[in-house]
C-alpha cells in the first residue's frame, strides 16, 4: 500500500488495486514479512497508519483488512502458530464476523507498540 491512493471518489476502498498490490510482491518479502508474528503485526501497524495518513477511517482500514485477510486465507500457508489460529478463524467464520474481525485486527496492530 506504499504511497499510492487506494481510495475511489467515493471514499469506498478499491479493493481491486490492494489484491493487484498484494500479487505483485515477491514471495521473499511476503515470507520475510510472515516468518515472524511482530513482524507481520509491525507490517500491518505500518499500513493502518499510512491509511489514517491518508483519511481512511476505522470502516475503511477494516474493509482494507478484510480484503488482505480474504487474500491471505486463499493464498498464502500460515508460518507461525499465531497466524494459523487467525486463519482457523477465518475460514469458519460467516461475513459478519469476518468484518468484526478485521476491525479487531485494525485495533490490535494500532495498539502495537512501535518496534
Amino acid at each position: 500500500m506504499d504511497t499510492e491512493n487506494y481510495m475511489n471518489k467515493d471514499e469506498s476502498i478499491d479493493t481491486e488495486r490492494i489484491e493487484k498490490k498484494m500479487d505483485a510482491m515477491s514471495q521473499e518479502k511476503k515470507d520475510d514479512i510472515l516468518d515472524n508474528f511482530n513482524r507481520f503485526k509491525q507490517y500491518l501497524k505500518d499500513k493502518v497508519e499510512m491509511g489514517e495518513r491518508m483519511g481512511m477511517n476505522e470502516h475503511q482500514l477494516a474493509a482494507a483488512a478484510e480484503k488482505v485477510a480474504n487474500y491471505l486465507a486463499r493464498n498464502e500457508e500460515p508460518h507461525n502458530r499465531e497466524q494459523h489460529l487467525l486463519k482457523e478463524m477465518w475460514l469458519v467464520a460467516n461475513e459478519d464476523e469476518r468484518h468484526k474481525l478485521a476491525h479487531v485486527l485494525v485495533r490490535l496492530v494500532s495498539q502495537t507498540p512501535t518496534q
